[in-house]
């Protein structure tokens, strides 16, 4: 019953005119202060602010010309093998010796190279077209090495002109040396189908493998070089390894795609 009369009594009363009026504490205008200036930060932010994003991708080191892959142009026995795995050779160096019905066959590289792979030994059994080997087209021990990034499609068109790059190597302890220090040179637009990709890398497994989600773009990258370094190259550590790189290493490529500022995500 006391709070009812308390009640009562208050309808009762006039209105209090003549007190003033508290709009809000001093701790309130504080608040509201910090909030208007965070807002006012964060809209500046939006509109002159930049947001930095990078596309990892698989990546192999590579000379310049890429490599092919040499078949034997007929059906027989090999007979003898006349190269090594890792041997520079000039162009039309025979390679294979194969028997058939008519005589032997030499089968002779197309281009100066090296042979980084060859898949067939003496004895063997092998039809028309089969794959022997696969060279790699360079032409000296000098010919600088460069990364091939196989980026997805869609990530392509936001990569800029000399892009930052960085690689991680699978035959380097990252954790030890570093990452290798690249430039992106040139982009193809174009996606790369298994059967390119093998014919450049004289692979066809890699080929499969870097078209399993999808046809990628090939991003080739300049290797920034170094004279204080053993393999010649930068390192995100001040020496690198302290062996060369050779080239067909797989890695993983990082590259740094083109900064956006935040309110474009905003807009339509």
């Amino acid at each position: 019953m006391q709070f009812r009369q308390q009640a009562l009594a208050k309808l009762q009363s006039p209105e209090e005119l003549d007190l003033p009026v508290r709009f809000a504490r001093p701790q309130g205008w504080l608040v509201l202060a910090v909030t208007v200036v965070a807002m006012a930060a964060a809209s500046v932010w939006a509109v002159t602010g930049s947001v930095t994003s990078t596309v990892t991708a698989p990546a192999v080191l590579t000379h310049g010309q890429g490599s092919y892959v040499l078949q034997s142009p007929v059906a027989g026995q090999v007979t003898a093998v006349l190269v090594k795995q890792g041997e520079r050779l000039p162009a039309e160096s025979p390679v294979l010796e194969i028997r058939t019905e008519r005589g032997d066959t030499v089968v002779r590289t197309l281009d100066a190279g090296r042979v980084t792979t060859l898949a067939a030994d003496v004895g063997q059994i092998i039809r028309t077209g089969a794959d022997v080997a696969a060279v790699e087209k360079v032409s000296g021990s000098d010919d600088p090495l460069y990364a091939t990034v196989y980026v997805p499609a869609e990530s392509a068109a936001g990569i800029p002109a000399r892009a930052a790059v960085d690689l991680t190597m699978q035959s380097v302890p990252s954790q030890e040396y570093g990452v290798l220090r690249g430039r992106v040179k040139s982009v193809d637009r174009a996606g790369q189908s298994a059967r390119q990709i093998a014919a450049f890398l004289g692979d066809g497994q890699l080929g499969e493998q870097f078209t399993e989600k999808g046809r990628p773009v090939a991003v080739t990258v300049e290797l920034e070089k170094s004279s204080a370094t053993k393999s010649g190259y930068t390192w995100s550590s001040a020496d690198g390894p302290p062996f060369p790189l050779t080239s067909m290493t797989l890695a993983s490529g990082s590259v740094r795609l083109s900064d956006e500022r935040p309110v474009d995500w905003l807009l339509p």
